[in-house]
């Protein structure tokens, strides 16, 4: 943990939160709150873990990163 009020602490979690928003609930409009957890679990599940690539992880998905991780 860095010094109080470091700007850096909470990126990661801002950037993930900002790109679900703008990617999928500004996009959609939920008819039900199962419907959006299950929208919200999917998209992050089988498109931002698996298909999205990221550059913080030299251009690869994080499932990708992790399995490559795993092997060496």
């Amino acid at each position: 943990m860095s010094k109080k009020g470091d700007c850096w602490d909470n990126a990661v979690a801002k950037s993930f939160s900002h790109t679900l928003k703008v990617k999928l609930i500004h996009r959609i409009k939920f008819m039900t709150r199962e419907e959006a957890k299950r929208r919200i679990f999917e998209y992050i599940e089988m498109y931002y873990n698996t298909k999205r690539v990221h550059s913080t992880l030299g251009c690869l998905s994080p499932f990708e990163y992790e399995k490559q991780k795993i092997f060496f």
